[in-house]
């Protein structure tokens, strides 16, 4: 068993609940865990074998850009199509974080984080 791990996915995307958030968006970063068995590939070292990570960093971009009310719908989203598009993908640990988001006060980031 091993992981495939992207950290620190920059994104800009247009999720949130207020107007603004849909008009100006903000920046997010994305931390996504993949569990899958790395035997074949580790002893083959062909692609196909593999949990390609171009293709989950595709998977976070494309669905980031889908807008979303709530952080943990376009998580769910993301965890679920990974988990579709992967048979053999055995979980998947992913978090997402808006950066200076507008809550009336001094805060970095608020983040939500999802397994399954």
């Amino acid at each position: 068993m091993g992981q495939v791990l992207l950290n620190n996915i920059r994104i800009y995307a247009f999720h949130g609940c207020m107007d603004e958030e849909e008009r100006i968006g903000g920046d997010y970063i994305v931390n996504l865990e993949v569990e899958t068995d790395m035997v074949q590939p580790s002893k083959s070292d062909l692609l196909e074998d593999a949990v390609d990570y171009v293709s989950l960093n595709a998977i976070v971009k494309e669905e980031m850009s889908i807008r979303s009310k709530l952080l943990e719908h376009v998580a769910q989203r993301i965890m679920d199509r990974i988990l579709k598009q992967f048979p053999k993908v055995e979980g998947v640990a992913i978090s997402v974080a808006k950066q200076n988001p507008p809550i009336g006060g001094d805060v970095g980031e608020v983040c939500v984080r999802l397994k399954g």
